[in-house]
């Protein structure tokens, strides 16, 4: 059964290559969920399983760095030891698939997070640069690039949201990774 003007015209190889491409996607959007539920379940075989042997997890701001399966597990030994209870969840993805490379994707989405970091409970708002790669039977992250929207306390968070210091997980505030930063941002209102 076909919707008019879609797929009347499609060959078997078409079709085959659409149903690739759709499963790919749900295989990307379920890592992404599995990322979630390991960093919140502090499942280190599993986190370390999300990314590619020599995968890349860092952050916009510097504060995170790492390259290779074994550094990126070693670089959230650091985080979780500043970190107690966590909930991370995820809304809007973007997937877009290399058209010269199967086995190459790229997304974008945005996320939340309920954190106790150094025994203070915090919200964040995150984004997501991703690159994904399939290997070794699976979707992983090749590069995984973390940004902040805001990071503060939920008491803050109004006050918080009316200037760029939107980052309150350090000692000093620090600026926000985006909007601001965004060159679609700074065409809009100017530098």
């Amino acid at each position: 059964m076909y919707f008019k003007g879609v797929g009347a015209d499609m060959s078997d190889a078409d079709t085959l290559a659409r149903l690739a491409r759709l499963e790919a996607r749900i295989a990307i959007r379920e890592l992404v969920a599995r990322y979630c539920f390991t960093v919140d379940e502090r499942d280190i075989e599993g986190l370390g399983q999300c990314f590619a042997r020599d995968g890349v997890m860092r952050s916009v701001d510097g504060v995170m760095n790492a390259q290779g399966r074994e550094a990126v597990i070693a670089q959230f030994h650091g985080r979780f030891a500043v970190l107690g209870p966590s909930n991370h969840y995820t809304h809007d993805h973007v997937i877009e698939f290399d058209a010269n490379d199967p086995t190459r994707a790229t997304g974008v989405l945005n996320t939340h997070a309920e954190v106790v970091r150094n025994g203070e409970f915090l919200l964040a708002s995150l984004r997501y640069a991703d690159t994904y790669r399939f290997e070794e039977g699976r979707w992983r992250f090749a590069e995984r690039v973390l940004s902040f929207f805001y990071y503060a306390r939920p008491s803050d968070l109004a006050q918080v949201m009316l200037g760029p210091d939107r980052n309150r997980a350090y000692a000093q505030p620090v600026a926000a990774d985006y909007p601001e930063r965004s060159g679609f941002w700074q065409a809009y209102y100017g530098p």
